[in-house]
């Protein structure tokens, strides 16, 4: 054909052709599972990739990488920034370890957010000597954010030696920010940077270094004692699922939800109830309820069925 010439590139080869320039663009916006996948597409796609160190100065390895990250995985994956790494977020990355992540920050000591949540072998000794080593590199720790939710371990003295590094300054006043239950309190939300420099603080009631919220209730916050008294962490302080604010203990029992979460009395009473046993669910869980108004709660049907089973005769 006239418009075809000899020089064309074959279509049925797609490592002749040149990709869009436009697409190069979109890699900067996949996530790390699908710009891995990427690579395969081609060897044009995998060399780009694997020689762009601007692709890999912010890596969030999530579920379900997250189970299959070792250490020298870790260490290859960051190494591709080139020593340009400024974001890492490992959520659920069990198999990481103290001496894995320190490698990661001595090689990359322009680290300026760090999420480790629910990475279990991870110690809170060795993020101290984490912190200890970025500012030994840097110089300063000023601008570095921690995330722990699920460190085991931590203790008043860890907390303390993290905040003589991260809470000085303009970042003290950062540190005494409100946190409030329903941003970051669930491990699929982590990944919630709020400005403050640490997630973790130690609960005023029993003393132990978890996740601290404060009450979003105005009435609580406006009074100074009250708002002190609500203060603390989950286990101490019941709060409602869905806006976060203190549930009066008197009222816990009432205030079930057919997902087995929290709701305070304000929230439990406009939500749809269930047709059997009148509970709602939550708003993280309103996919369960159908478009009408009225609806059964999986616990009351899956009990409807199993009544409605006739019993083997053995």
């Amino acid at each position: 054909m006239s418009h075809l010439s000899s020089s064309d590139p074959s279509p049925t080869n797609p490592d002749s052709e040149s990709p869009h320039g436009a697409l190069f663009l979109v890699l900067h916006y996949l996530p790390l599972r699908e710009l891995l996948a990427f690579q395969s597409v081609s060897r044009i796609f995998c060399d780009a990739i694997s020689s762009d160190p601007s692709l890999w100065r912010e890596i969030t390895v999530q579920p379900p990488l997250s189970s299959k990250l070792t250490d020298e995985a870790l260490l290859g994956l960051t190494s591709r920034a080139e020593g340009t790494l400024r974001s890492l977020t490992l959520i659920d990355c069990v198999k990481i370890s103290d001496d894995g992540l320190l490698t990661v920050v001595e090689q990359n000591p322009e680290i300026t957010k760090l999420f480790v949540p629910g990475c279990l072998h991870l110690t809170a000794d060795g993020m101290v000597e984490v912190v200890k080593r970025l500012h030994d590199r840097k110089g300063n720790v000023d601008q570095l954010r921690l995330r722990l939710y699920g460190l085991c371990n931590i203790k008043k003295d860890h907390l303390d030696v993290l905040n003589s590094f991260l809470c000085k300054d303009g970042s003290r006043s950062k540190s005494l920010m409100p946190s409030f239950y329903g941003s970051n309190h669930s491990s699929g939300s982590i990944n919630n940077d709020d400005g403050r420099p640490i997630d973790v603080d130690m609960c005023p009631i029993c003393r132990s270094v978890r996740l601290v919220f404060d009450c979003t209730r105005d009435k609580c916050r406006k009074m100074e004692q009250r708002w002190i008294e609500c203060r603390g962490c989950f286990f101490c302080i019941a709060r409602c699922e869905d806006c976060g604010g203190c549930i009066d203990p008197d009222h816990v029992c009432h205030s079930e939800s057919a997902c087995k979460h929290l709701l305070c009395i304000d929230c439990w009473l406009q939500l749809p109830k269930c047709d059997t046993c009148n509970r709602p669910y939550c708003k993280g869980h309103n996919s369960f309820v159908g478009p009408t108004t009225g609806f059964i709660c999986q616990e009351c049907a899956d009990g409807d069925f199993l009544r409605n089973v006739p019993e083997a005769g053995f």
